[in-house]
C-alpha cells in the first residue's frame, strides 16, 4: 500500500471514529433529555432512536466479515449511502408526522418508497448484527403476510400488498416503531447508559468487587446473587425487562468476570427477572386483572402466587448451580477475597445512585425515570467524589496533573466516554427490537395471534395437557406483538373458558394463563427480557434467548402442575396448610430440582448416562399426580443421588 493509499485509510477511519461519537453522544444526550425532561410522540422518539442506531450499525459493522471498514472502497461508500439513506427515511417521519396521521391508509408515493427502504435497511442491520436467522424469520414472517391466500387452511388469511405491508411497518407504531423498539428506545437505552457510566467512573469495579467478598466463596456466586437480587427487586416493580436492566448493570458484569460466557451471563438474568412478575407483592398489572376477573381478593391471588413464584427461582438457581459446578467455576479461598468492608469504604459513593434507583422505583415512578435519575445521579456522585479526592490531596494530586484546567478536561472526555459507550451497548438490542417489530406487525396484521387462541378448543380433543401446551403455544405468539398484561387479557377470555369446561377451577385456571403469558420474555424468537440482558451482555441476542428459554422451563411446567395437582391450594376441598397440599408442594420443588439435573446431567459431579436416566424418570414421577408417582419418584432420586455420591471412577494402571 502507497503513502497516498496509507494516508487516505487513515482520513477514513479518522472521520468515522469521530462522526460515531458525535452521533453516539447525541444520542445519549437525546435519550436522557426524552426520559426525564420533556417526552415526544411515540412515532417520532422512536424513530430518531433507530435513525441513529442504524447509522451506527452501518459505520460499524463491516457488510461482511471480510471488508475492511478502515479502508476507502465501494463498501465504504454503500455504508455512507446506507447511513443517508437511514436518516433521511427516520427524518421523513418526523417532518410529516401530521400528514401521515391524516392519511392512513391513503398512502402517496413518496410513502410507500420510504417504507420499504426503511423495512429493508432494519433488515440488512438485523443481518449484520444479528446474523441470518432473524433476518430469515422476518423474511418468512412478509411472505407469510402477502402470500396468505396460498397458505395451509389452518393459517390461510386474505394475503396483503407490499404496500399495506411495509407501510404498516413504518409508518405506523404496529411494526417496526411498536413495542419492541419501544422498549429499547425508553427504559432499556437509560439503563444501558446507567451502565456504562458505572463502568467509566469505575463503579464496574466496586459493585465487582462487593459481590466478590460476599459471594466469591460459592460455586458461582454472583450468578445467585443476580437471581436473588431479581427475584427481590421484581417483586415490587413489575417488569421483567425493567429487572433486567436494573439488576443486570450490576449482575452481567459480575457473572462474566467469574468465567461465565456473555450469552450464559444475560440469560441468567433475563430468566431470573421475568420471575419477578410472579413473585408477589407487585406481579405487574395481570394480578390485578386476575383479582377483578375471578373476584377474588388481591391478598389471596399475593398467597396462592408465592409458592409457585419461590419454586420458580429455585429452578433457575438449580441450572444456575450446576452450570457453575460443571464449568469448574468453583468458590474462592476467604484470603483471596476482598474485604466487603473496605471494598465499602472505598466505593460508598457508588451506592448512593443505586439506593436512588430502588427508591424511585419503589416509589412507583417510571423505570424511564428512575434510569435517567440513576445516570444523574452517577454523574453527580462521581464528580462530586473526584472534586474531593482532588481537594483533600492537592498537593499530592498537583504532582500527577498540572491543575485545574487539566482535571476538568480529564472528567469531560470520562463522560463523554460513558455515553458513546452507552450508544454502542445499545447497537444490538435495539437492532434486535426493531427486527422483532417486523415479525410483530406481521402477527398483528394477518391475525395470527388470535388464530392460534381460538384454535386451542379445536386442537385440544378435551385432553387437558394438550390444551395447557396449546395455550403456551398461543401466549407465545401473543406475546411477540402484545405486553403482557394484553396478551393475559386475550388468553383469559379466549383460552380461559376452555380450562373451566375440562374442570379446571376458576383461579387456577387464570394462574396458568397469566403464567404463559410471562413466556414470551424469555422465548425466542422475540424475547425482550432476554433481548435487554444481551444488550448488557454484548452477547448474541438469539443465542442468549435460547439460553434464557432452557434456564426458564419452569415456566412451562409448572403451570401443568397446577392443572392437576393442589399446587394452589384453591377449591372446594383443598387449603394451603392441606396435607396433600404440602405433599404437592414438596414432591413439585423435588421434581424441579431432578428435572434441573437431568438436563444439566449434573448433580454433585457430571451425570452418567444411567443417572441422568433415573434423575429424568424422578423428575416425571415427582410432578406427576398421584401418590404412587411421587413414590417412584422419590426412590428414582435418591438412587440416582446414592449413585452420584457413591461412585469413584476406576483407574486402570499404565
Amino acid at each position: 500500500m502507497g503513502t497516498a493509499d496509507t494516508e487516505a485509510t487513515s482520513k477514513i477511519a479518522l472521520l468515522t471514529a469521530r462522526v460515531v461519537t458525535v452521533i453516539a453522544v447525541s444520542l445519549s444526550l437525546y435519550q436522557l433529555y426524552t426520559a426525564g425532561v420533556t417526552a415526544l410522540t411515540a412515532l417520532v422518539q422512536r424513530s430518531i432512536h433507530l435513525a441513529a442506531i442504524l447509522a451506527l450499525t452501518f459505520l460499524l459493522k463491516p457488510a461482511f466479515k471480510t471488508v475492511s471498514k478502515d479502508r476507502l472502497n465501494l463498501w465504504t461508500l454503500i455504508d455512507w449511502l446506507l447511513v443517508a439513506a437511514s436518516i433521511a427515511c427516520t427524518v421523513y417521519i418526523c417532518i410529516n408526522l401530521t400528514a401521515i396521521f391524516e392519511r392512513q391508509g391513503d398512502w402517496l408515493p413518496m410513502d410507500r418508497a420510504v417504507s420499504i427502504i426503511g423495512t429493508l435497511l432494519v433488515m440488512e442491520a438485523c443481518r449484520r448484527v444479528i446474523g441470518l436467522t432473524m433476518t430469515g424469520i422476518c423474511i418468512a414472517a412478509v411472505l407469510y403476510a402477502h402470500f396468505g391466500p396460498y397458505m395451509p387452511e389452518l393459517i390461510i388469511h386474505k394475503g396483503y400488498s407490499i404496500e399495506r405491508i411495509t407501510t404498516t411497518l413504518w409508518l405506523t407504531t404496529e411494526g417496526i416503531f411498536g413495542l419492541p423498539i419501544g422498549v429499547a428506545a425508553t427504559f432499556v437505552y437509560v439503563f444501558v447508559l446507567f451502565g456504562a457510566f458505572l463502568e467509566t467512573t469505575g463503579g464496574g469495579n466496586f459493585f465487582i468487587d462487593l459481590a466478590y467478598a460476599l459471594t466469591g466463596r460459592f460455586a458461582g456466586g454472583p450468578a445467585k446473587t443476580s437471581v436473588v437480587a431479581s427475584g427481590f427487586l421484581g417483586s415490587v416493580s413489575g417488569s421483567a425487562v425493567g429487572n433486567v436492566v436494573a439488576t443486570g448493570s450490576f449482575t452481567i458484569p459480575m457473572m462474566k468476570k467469574v468465567g461465565y460466557r456473555p450469552h450464559v451471563a444475560g440469560a441468567i438474568e433475563a430468566a431470573a427477572s421475568t420471575g419477578g412478575q410472579l413473585m408477589p407483592p407487585i406481579m405487574g398489572a395481570g394480578a390485578f386483572l386476575m383479582a377483578e376477573f375471578t373476584n377474588t381478593s388481591y391478598l389471596t391471588i399475593i398467597k396462592v402466587a408465592l409458592v409457585p413464584a419461590c419454586m420458580y427461582y429455585l429452578t433457575v438457581l438449580s441450572f444456575v448451580h450446576f452450570e457453575a459446578k460443571k464449568q469448574g467455576l468453583a468458590g474462592q479461598p476467604r484470603e483471596n477475597l476482598p474485604k466487603a468492608w473496605q471494598v465499602l469504604k472505598d466505593g460508598l459513593h457508588f451506592v448512593i445512585p443505586v439506593a436512588i434507583l430502588i427508591y424511585v422505583l419503589v416509589s412507583n415512578y417510571s423505570p424511564m425515570m428512575a434510569g435517567f435519575v440513576a445516570v444523574v445521579s452517577t454523574l453527580a456522585t462521581g464528580l462530586a467524589a473526584q472534586i474531593v479526592r482532588w481537594v483533600l490531596r492537592r498537593a499530592e494530586y498537583a504532582q500527577t496533573r498540572p491543575g485545574g484546567a487539566e482535571f476538568t478536561r480529564g472528567q469531560t472526555r470520562q463522560i463523554l466516554k460513558a455515553m458513546e459507550q452507552g450508544a454502542r451497548n445499545a447497537v444490538m438490542v435495539s437492532v434486535a427490537c426493531a427486527a422483532a417489530g417486523i415479525i410483530v406487525g406481521m402477527v398483528t396484521l394477518t391475525g395470527m395471534g388470535l388464530k392460534f387462541s381460538s384454535l386451542v378448543l379445536e386442537l385440544s380433543f378435551g385432553i387437558k395437557a394438550l390444551a395447557i401446551l396449546l395455550i403456551g403455544a398461543a401466549s407465545l405468539v401473543l406475546g411477540m406483538g402484545l405486553p403482557v398484561t394484553a396478551s393475559y387479557i386475550v388468553l383469559a377470555t379466549l383460552a380461559g373458558p376452555a380450562l373451566l369446561d375440562m374442570g379446571v377451577p376458576l383461579l387456577v385456571s387464570h394462574m396458568i394463563v397469566f403464567w404463559y403469558s410471562q413466556d414470551a420474555n424469555v422465548t425466542p424468537p422475540v424475547s425482550l427480557a432476554s433481548f435487554a440482558g444481551a444488550g448488557i451482555a454484548g452477547a448474541n441476542p438469539m443465542q442468549t434467548a435460547f439460553t434464557s428459554w432452557k434456564l426458564a422451563k419452569g415456566l412451562y411446567i409448572i403451570p401443568l402442575v397446577m392443572a392437576y395437582r393442589p399446587l394452589l391450594g384453591v377449591g372446594e376441598t383443598y387449603t394451603l396448610m392441606n396435607g396433600q397440599v404440602i405433599l404437592t408442594m414438596i414432591a413439585t420443588t423435588l421434581g424441579l430440582v431432578a428435572f434441573a439435573a437431568a438436563i444439566e446431567r449434573y448433580f454433585f459431579r457430571k451425570a452418567t448416562l444411567l443417572e441422568t436416566g433415573l434423575f429424568l424418570v424422578a423428575a416425571i414421577g415427582l410432578l406427576w399426580p398421584g401418590i404412587v408417582f411421587d413414590v417412584a419418584g422419590l426412590i428414582a432420586f435418591l438412587a440416582a443421588i446414592v449413585l452420584q455420591k457413591g461412585y469413584k471412577p476406576v483407574t486402570q494402571p499404565i
